[in-house]
């Protein structure tokens, strides 16, 4: 339990630090990856970093995709 809490203040700590538009995406993949590396072997940290990346990479692609629509979407 303390590991836990200990988590949730450290991820607090990284969220009030890192800038907004560097960070798209990462809390909340860092949130996920966290509990779920938890779960999955009492990796959190290592999950937490993996869902920092991964969210990153995907709220990257969302705006990549909102700036340029395919053609098929513009009817």
């Amino acid at each position: 339990m303390k590991s836990i809490a200990a988590f949730c203040a450290m991820a607090l700590a990284f969220a009030g630090a890192a800038a907004p538009a560097e960070a798209k995406g990462c809390i909340k993949g860092a949130v996920v990856g966290g509990v779920a590396g938890h779960y999955a072997g009492h990796h959190a940290l290592l999950g937490a970093a993996a869902g920092c990346i991964i969210g990153h990479h995907e709220a990257k692609k969302h705006d990549k995709a909102m700036q340029n629509p395919s053609p098929d979407t513009a009817h």
